[in-house]
């Protein structure tokens, strides 16, 4: 390749950038945009690449980067008055006003004639004027409510006012800023120390608005307020008060990790140091709380939480695991104590019902972030010498705390589980353990036990040796706690066999004896929570029998104590609850075997999988009614609003496979609404494993299709659903999936701009166009529809008229299709362009030799819905020029639309009147004369 031919390529970038930012793509700009900038040699070239550039982030609504471009434009040429525009517009809307108006009021001098600068001067001059009021007003406000509250005298109404109105007022950033710059931090850290509950509430939530999206301000307040105060606060032993500085926590835990991501941290300018010396701090202070004595139980859990939720890597791409190595290092051991503490021993930091739990959580979140076999090595050698230094002490607390601590790893990364189980000593310490007159002794051991039993390498083991074991203590024991631990250890053990009726490890009847057992536990309110969590723990296991499926879903006592457990402070049900409500709705995946596979293993004496009778769709879908009668719905919306390590994303798939099983009749769909089943399904089709979002916005396309979408998710909540419906539209969904998806886009598409405008912001446009080529008739038919409905937008309709594609022949081809419901979609897209942009009427002889025959037959159509789009084509057509509408003329379309413009005999016909338009129309072009006109000349004139 010549030199000439390399400097070439960005010229032919940069044109293609325009072309596409003419055509409204700017998505497609950008990109052409930014492989120029790679090539190019010539800061001169450079600089209006950026400046380009810029006015797509403009209209992306990405003004930090518009900014940065613009920005970068101007240190090439500083008179560039384009690029100093685009800037001021980028500072406007990121709020920097001061500095907007710096920029336009350049643009002015250089180019005073020009109303565009002139306009935005004006604009950002009275934007100055009103916040210069605001803030000078807000200053006396927020003295006045610090006043108020720090007086112990007033009033405990005005104090309570003054708080609300201090958390009003730092949600909006104006008054946020007033807060922060009246030394509001140091008069908030006196509100902390207050003994009032409400006051220390108030003073929680203002810091969350000060800290919310502003890493500087952010960095001021940890360091201002020190860690440690915020902690003690958190591990007071109010329960509110702890959830709302956990909450905080998140925040400046947000602020500081996103502000790293952004190349400006804050709304000022500044350069700000890197935030990892406050991060490290705020990860060490929580790590600290672990095994402090002094933290309360709910305490302890808010800070594992925390660490859960900012430890491990949001996205397994990031290369970047350094925290969680650090975490490992630095506080590995303290999450260990906390796992191996057995609360009903004296020693040790006081726990929840949901402390075990989140620990399990939080070491399996740290484990699987690690990259390498070195790092696991290390993880599990650390635990090992754990638990083996316990375990090898003198005395029984010692060894019980190395068994608790197996117990949680099992339930957590189970590889390093079942290498501390297979210690020497171990699992016989277990074993012996299980049959100690001490209950606590017992509860720790059969804990372990069951477990342990669901690890397959131990599973065999403990089938031969813990069976016998298990059943002497579930019928010998006194004490239900040793009882329920002892069933569900046999419910497991029970259930190898899964759904398949043909590997049933009990004898026949022997599973429903045991889960009538769970049933009586589960409402016997005179039991713990925790035991009675247990026996939910049974039912989850032996719920893959169709035959406990049936009874349970009869048994309506039973199912409200589960609901009501699922809706407890015991967050630790929620697996047990959602893998329940799986098997009863059986909304798990099973694969078809092939028949002559069957056949084959059949022929070659091999195992074959058996369905159970009861597990057929009659039997699901009857159980789903009484479910819902029972009131699921409820349960699962508060189930997804728990702030806690047990809500784990597997927890997560289990709720948003039930919601879809429940919204699979659509006679169902408006009571899972009405119970908030909409609102609950929108974080589950964001947040959750893979599948577990495909299901969930599948449910969420189900509901739009058939409800009203602005009732069933009102306010902005309808255009959170359109991401999740965008992402069903993928190559690895089912064709019903994509379907339901377009269907459901189809119905945002028609009401309203803004919605529009969210679909393709969310790039669902180049995804609906390739479904219009998709072989499935269906998935074809709704991604027309959908563009049917989407090309109310002038930024679709530009792409119908850019040059070089075949957009409009793919539309007038579809028209004559023979699929009804794709006619009808390819029709209606037709006449709603050619309405709005009739340069495409010019283009249509273009597509096809055969488009008059293809309108033709639309008005010939017995579809009073394909002749009416087809006769607003029409006139369309004639009416954009005066050649197409004589060619029109020429044709049979003349005869036919005469005889539509008669209509039906006395009814309004829509059709008529359109046909009548265009003979009208032809009329006055003097293509045709009138029937007076003919009737005239035919007579001669009378004397």
């Amino acid at each position: 390749m010549s030199g000439g031919e390399k400097q070439k390529e960005p010229g032919a970038l940069k044109e293609e950038g325009n072309t596409l930012f003419k055509a409204g793509d700017m998505q497609g700009a950008a990109c052409c945009y930014t492989k120029a900038l790679k090539l190019t040699d010539s800061q001169a070239d450079s600089a209006v690449l950026y400046r380009n550039r810029s006015a797509c982030y403009l209209k992306l609504e990405e003004y930090s980067k518009a900014e940065a471009d613009a920005s970068k434009a101007l240190d090439t040429d500083p008179g560039d008055v384009k690029a100093r525009f685009r800037r001021a517009q980028a500072y406007q809307k990121l709020g920097r006003l001061d500095q907007a108006f710096l920029d336009a009021q350049r643009c002015a001098q250089l180019e005073p004639k020009t109303r565009a600068f002139q306009d935005l001067l004006r604009q950002l001059g009275t934007q100055i004027q009103q916040k210069s009021a605001q803030l000078n007003s807000t200053d006396a406000r927020v003295q006045q409510m610090f006043s108020v509250l720090l007086d112990s005298s007033a009033k405990d109404s005005d104090r309570q006012k003054a708080a609300q109105n201090l958390v009003v007022l730092s949600r909006d950033e104006g008054g946020a800023e007033q807060i922060f710059r009246n030394d509001g931090v140091k008069l908030i850290q006196k509100l902390l120390l207050s003994r009032q509950e409400d006051v220390v509430l108030s003073a929680l939530r203002t810091l969350v608005g000060l800290c919310t999206g502003h890493q500087s301000r952010t960095m001021a307040i940890v360091n201002e307020l020190g860690m440690d105060q915020l902690c003690a606060v958190m591990g007071s032993g109010a329960s509110t008060v702890s959830l709302a500085a956990c909450h905080l926590l998140q925040v400046m835990f947000e602020a500081l990790t996103e502000g790293m991501k952004r190349e400006i941290r804050g709304k000022d300018e500044a350069i700000l140091p890197e935030p990892s010396k406050e991060l490290r701090s705020m990860l060490r202070h929580l790590l600290e709380m672990m095994p402090a004595p002094n933290v309360s139980g709910p305490g302890r859990d808010s800070a594992i939480n925390l660490l859960v939720k900012q430890v491990p890597r949001k996205s397994l791409k990031n290369p970047d695991n350094s925290l969680a190595l650090w975490v490992i290092d630095q506080g590995l051991k303290k999450i260990l104590q906390v796992a191996g503490t057995v609360a009903e021993l004296s020693e040790g930091p006081s726990l929840t019902e949901n402390t075990h739990m989140s620990c399990s959580v939080l070491l399996s979140k740290l484990y699987d972030d690690l990259k390498s076999d070195k790092e696991r090595e290390n993880f599990n050698k650390l635990c090992e010498d754990y638990v083996q230094e316990h375990f090898r002490r003198p005395g029984l607390d010692a060894k019980l705390r190395a068994i608790q601590t197996v117990s949680v790893l099992l339930q957590g990364p189970s590889d390093v589980g079942n290498v501390t189980l297979e210690m020497s000593g171990m699992m016989d310490a277990v074993i012996s353990l299980c049959g100690s007159e001490d209950v606590t002794h017992q509860q720790v051991a059969v804990e372990a036990l069951i477990h342990a039993a669901g690890k397959a390498k131990r599973a065999s083991f403990i089938t031969a040796n813990g069976v016998a074991l298990l059943k002497d203590l579930y019928k010998k024991s006194e004490n239900d706690r040793i009882r329920v631990r002892a069933l569900v250890g046999l419910c497991k053990l029970g259930s190898a066999g899964g759904t398949d009726f043909s590997m049933k490890q009990f004898a026949e009847g022997s599973t429903l004896k045991l889960a009538k057992q769970c049933r009586k536990w589960l409402c016997n309110e005179s039991l713990p929570p925790t035991s009675r969590r247990w026996s939910v723990e049974g039912l989850a296991y032996l719920t893959f029998d169709a035959d406990v499926k049936e009874d349970l879903v009869e048994d309506k006592s039973a199912l409200l104590a589960m609901f009501d457990l699922a809706k407890s402070e015991d967050k630790t049900v929620l697996f047990a609850v959602g893998s329940t409500l799986v098997n009863c709705t059986n909304s798990y995946d099973v694969e078809k075997p092939d028949p002559q596979m069957v056949e084959l293993a059949k022929y070659a004496k091999q195992h074959v999988p058996e369905e159970h009778p009861k597990d057929a769709p009659s039997f699901v879908e009857k159980r789903l009614v009484k479910l819902l009668e029972a009131g699921v719905v409820s349960a699962l919306v508060c189930m997804v609003k728990q702030e806690s390590p047990a809500l784990t994303e597997a927890c997560r798939e289990f709720i948003a496979r039930v919601f879809l099983a429940l919204v699979e009749r659509q006679e169902d769909r408006g009571a899972v609404v009405a119970q908030g089943g909409g609102k609950a399904l929108i974080p589950l089709a964001t947040d959750n494993t893979n599948v577990g979002k495909v299901k969930a916005a599948q449910a969420l396309a189900k509901i739009a299709i058939t409800s009203n979408p602005e009732i069933a998710f009102p306010g902005e909540r309808i255009y959170e659903v359109v991401r999740p419906f965008v992402n069903l539209l993928k190559l690895e969904c089912t064709s019903l999936q994509n379907f339901e998806a377009l269907m459901a886009l189809t119905n945002l598409a028609g009401i309203s701009e803004r919605l529009r405008q969210k679909i393709i912001k969310e790039k669902a446009l180049p995804k609906i166009e390739g479904y219009m080529f998709e072989e499935n008739e269906l998935v074809r038919a709704a991604a027309t529809e959908c563009m049917c409905n989407l090309v109310l937008t002038a930024e679709v309709q530009k792409l119908f008229l850019a040059s070089g594609n075949d957009r409009l022949k793919l539309l007038v081809l579809y028209c004559g299709e023979e699929d009804e419901r794709l006619r009808k979609a390819a029709a209606g897209t037709l006449a709603m362009l050619t309405a709005e942009q009739p340069e495409l009427c010019t283009r249509i002889p273009g597509t096809t030799t055969h488009w008059l025959e293809i309108f033709q037959a639309l008005l010939l159509s017995e579809i009073s819905d394909l002749r009416h789009r087809g006769v607003v084509i029409v006139q369309n057509i004639m009416q954009a020029e005066k050649g197409l509408a004589e060619t029109l003329m020429e044709s049979e379309a003349l005869e036919i639309l005469t005889v539509l413009a008669k209509g039906g005999e006395g009814t309004a016909d829509p059709v008529a009147k359109v046909a009548q338009n265009c003979l009208d129309k032809a009329l006055e072009y003097g293509i045709i004369r009138s029937r007076e006109d003919r009737l005239e000349k035919s007579k001669g004139t009378e004397p």
